[in-house]
């Protein structure tokens, strides 16, 4: 569906970390292969600075919950917070996390909808399977791959799920002084 000549579509934004062996997250769901500075928090503050609107899936989304609500003060903490946050999950009863709400079906027409809505940028973080479904569904703006020099040799791999070829163009980097390459990558 797209939307009518002169209206200005929303852009969805994925942004996820990534080993250097394409693993977004170790086993057991580890992040601690991944470590932050100041730097990456500038990035981190201007893409959320960009948006209006975070979307999860259910794993990540319960790990954000049981962080976010609790951490240190700070601008981030309250992006994540206060920000609205929509949840994507088939098995969740409930979302109690500030500004949350929940859909359990038709993960397309919702995205598609939000799109069309006036606003800022979209945000999916983390939730591998549902930025693979969102990409395989053609809604994805931009991804932004978050290259980690590290090889973490398992874990969940960042793409999953994809069943056939997508093809993507590279809109822009960002080299860290940590080693870190953010990725910036567009339909062509």
């Amino acid at each position: 569906m797209n939307a009518s000549p002169g209206i200005c579509m929303r852009k969805l934004i994925v942004s996820n970390v990534v080993s250097l062996d394409g693993f977004f997250e170790g086993p057991n769901h580890g992040l601690d292969w991944f470590v932050p500075d100041e730097e990456f928090f500038e990035y981190a503050k201007d893409m959320l600075r960009a948006a209006d609107t975070l979307l999860f899936g259910r794993v990540t989304y319960l790990h954000m919950a049981n962080y976010w609500p609790s951490a240190p003060a700070d601008e981030i903490a309250d992006k994540m917070n206060n920000l609205p946050k929509i949840v994507f999950s088939k098995t969740l009863q409930t979302v109690n996390w500030n500004n949350s709400r929940l859909v359990s079906n038709n993960i397309q027409a919702e995205v598609t909808k939000l799109k069309q809505q006036p606003g800022k940028d979209m945000v999916v973080l983390g939730s591998a399977r549902l930025a693979s479904a969102l990409l395989q569904m053609g809604l994805i703006d931009e991804y932004r791959i978050i290259l980690s020099p590290v090889l973490i040799g398992r874990g969940n791999p960042l793409f999953q799920g994809i069943r056939e070829r997508i093809r993507l163009k590279l809109a822009a980097t960002k080299v860290l002084g940590s080693g870190v390459v953010v990725l910036s990558y567009q339909k062509p």
